[in-house]
């Protein structure tokens, strides 16, 4: 037990040696008549404070580049912790400040970095730290725009990030300065543990121990093993690796940027390199809207299709759309998208091998990908990247480059893999039982629509002609804490079909309900047990997990008058990608048909025990408010500014109406 302070201890202190006055930089500004007498006085004194700093006073007026980064916690000089991240994923992320910086300073411009951290959806899994997860975005976004407007003078920015809110928000970030050169750096993924779990089953161990599955032993040995390596983001294709490689697809990144294995050497030469391009752009003119178009737009859910990616991208990739000032994509273009791009990655957690992120990296990652799709004559290729050339052209010079042979080759050579069966051709991926990856199911309790990973349905419970059937009873929760209890205490049985209500926006801010579903993967029963909820999963979830449900229970939607014993059956279609998820029978009215089974869930009450978590932030009570107003889950939690205004108008004139004295007449 830590010993408690003495008041002598935290009282007085050092005072000896302590400056009033200081030299101040020696030299001069390089200040012209002419800016003296038109450039803004904010303009001047930022010259000052770069002096201050320490900035060679000759230099200071040379162009100017903003890093924004997620970087959090505090490192010694020798790697050693001084103060924890929140996460592996932005514990390293300083290095690539610094050779970044370093390389902007070698090549005579002024670097700034400044810092927007982000949470660790691990971590927070299962508390009330996840009320705030994906408002987070947003508002981490806001703010990191709000730091590079704050440095008017700048000539170019480039954003670092990795994990499941920070890339997002870094995307959305950089998506709004269109008129100006930008570039993203992934912060790459942690290496796997050798004989160990990886992140994203270790996050089970709890339901597996109540259970009897592991030992406490193991439990505390394995909890301890599962990162191979301080940086980085998690080993599997969740929100934070998917976010990388939605980068890259969009051409944000340099090629073969997304999952490079943190701290290691070619990772610190992916930021020197993207530093280059990004003064490359600058001096070519080449600008941030020129890079986000539609065709990338639609590049990026190619690749995320692609890889079999993690739904939460269906929440950002709308909302980076939107803020580039692009239509952002619909329902039916998501399932034009999944229904021609079959997927071609065998990765955690969609298996069926379970290849992890950095193997997917050494097999050729994203532009890999990107060449089965250019021969399948699927990709734009005439669209700009940040390297400043097509992608047709970044594409050719991968298929014959030496780094694309040597990664494959060090893949196959020192992890005995094949890269081939890691990243296929439609073919072999057909061969092979990859199926694509999301399905929009809809239905009387969906009637806006639904999604579910259908790739990481286990292929057991799917029939032969690719479709998966489950009618069974409702077992309805209204908190995440009682569901995940009731699967340790095994009230849940095969068969039922678990319904978690009010967990979208308006209940809890959207959290993540990646306990349960992991549970549900690794209990050998949880195969048998399907999930529906308003809420929205980890990228790591896997079976028949049914979220971002419209409208959400709070909203007034149908899933919110579930009832436990009602029958709900649930068909997902693999091959068409279609799907519903219906009430087809109540205690009180037997068999119903889906049109009966609306005209019920439309006269019931809404769940006596449904109401907002009571510890529900009121920041996160806002974000939830302002995105209902902008269209909700299915427009990407978005603000709408000027719908929000129309809105708040509109009640302000009706306040205003309902207050008004009587008429004299």
């Amino acid at each position: 037990m830590t010993q408690i302070p003495t008041l002598e201890a935290i009282l007085g202190g050092t005072f000896e040696g302590t400056r009033t006055k200081g030299e101040g930089a020696a030299g001069s500004l390089p200040l012209t008549a002419d800016m003296l007498l038109n450039e803004p006085s904010g303009n001047l004194f930022g010259l000052t404070q770069a002096t201050a700093m320490g900035w060679n006073p000759e230099e200071v007026g040379h162009d100017q580049y903003v890093i924004v980064s997620t970087h959090g916690g505090l490192r010694a000089e020798d790697g050693s912790a001084v103060a924890l991240g929140y996460h592996t994923g932005h514990w390293e992320v300083n290095l690539l400040v610094r050779e970044a910086a370093n390389t902007f300073k070698a090549n005579a411009a002024v670097p700034f970095a400044v810092y927007v951290t982000d949470p660790c959806d691990g971590r927070s899994q299962g508390t009330d730290g996840m009320m705030d997860s994906l408002a987070f975005r947003n508002d981490g976004a806001i703010v990191a725009r709000r730091l590079i407007r704050s440095l008017p003078t700048r000539d170019g920015v480039m954003g670092i990030g990795t994990c499941d809110k920070g890339l997002p928000a870094m995307m959305l970030a950089l998506a709004g300065f269109g008129e100006m050169p930008g570039i993203i750096v992934p912060g790459g993924v942690t290496l796997p543990a050798i004989d160990a779990e990886d992140a994203g089953q270790i996050q089970t161990i709890g339901a597996r121990f109540a259970q009897g599955i592991i030992s406490l032993d193991y439990a505390q040995t394995m909890g301890c093993r599962a990162c191979g390596s301080g940086g980085g983001g998690c080993q599997f294709l969740g929100t934070a690796a998917t976010a990388q490689v939605v980068a890259e697809g969009f051409g944000l990144t340099l090629p073969h940027s997304a999952l490079s294995p943190s701290g290691e050497p070619i990772w610190l030469d992916m930021a020197r390199r993207s530093a280059l391009a990004l003064l490359r752009l600058k001096a070519r003119r080449q600008l941030l809207g020129d890079i986000l178009t539609a065709r990338s737009l639609e590049n990026a859910m190619l690749v995320h299709a692609a890889f079999g990616g993690s739904t939460n991208l269906l929440l950002h990739i709308p909302a980076i759309a939107q803020q580039a000032g692009l239509r952002p994509p619909t329902v039916e273009d998501w399932q034009r998208i999944n229904r021609s791009t079959p997927r071609l990655v065998d990765a955690l957690p969609n298996g069926p091998r379970n290849f992890p992120t950095v193997q997917v990296f050494m097999a050729g990652g994203v532009p890999e990908v990107m060449l089965h799709l250019r021969r399948m004559g699927l990709l734009n290729t005439d669209v700009l990247t940040v390297s400043g050339e097509t992608l047709d052209t970044v594409l050719d010079w991968w298929e014959t480059s030496e780094r694309r042979q040597a990664v494959r080759a060090q893949v196959a050579q020192s992890d005995q893999v094949d890269p081939n069966q890691i990243i296929m051709d439609a073919d072999t991926a057909r061969r092979s039982g990859l199926t694509s990856t999301v399905i929009f199911p809809v239905g009387n309790l969906a009637p806006q629509g639904s999604v579910v990973k259908a790739t990481s349905i286990d292929p057991s419970r799917v029939g032969a002609d690719q479709v998966f059937r489950h009618r069974g009873p409702a077992r309805v929760f209204t908190s995440e804490a009682a569901a995940i209890q009731a699967v340790k205490a095994r009230i849940v049985q095969p068969g039922d079909i678990m319904v978690l209500i009010g967990l979208g926006p308006l209940g809890t801010g959207m959290v993540e309900t990646a306990q349960i579903t992991s549970a549900l993967k690794y209990l050998d029963w949880g195969k048998h047990v399907s999930l529906i909820t308003d809420g929205r999963f980890s990228g790591f979830s896997t079976g028949a997990c049914i979220g971002h449900v419209g409208p959400e229970a709070l909203a007034g939607g149908a899933i919110g008058k579930v009832r436990d014993g009602d029958t709900i059956e649930i068909v997902l279609d693999r091959q068409d990608l279609a799907g519903t998820a219906q009430l087809v029978a109540t205690a009180e009215h037997g068999d119903l048909t889906p049109e009966a089974g609306a005209l019920v869930l439309a006269m019931r009450p809404t769940h006596p025990d449904l109401r907002p978590h009571p510890r529900l932030p009121d920041d996160t009570r806002l974000w939830a408010a302002l995105q209902t107003v902008s269209g909700g889950t299915w427009a990407g939690c978005i603000y709408d500014v000027d719908r929000i205004i129309e809105v708040l108008q509109a009640g302000v004139a009706a306040l205003a109406s309902q207050t008004a004295p009587p008429s004299p007449i």
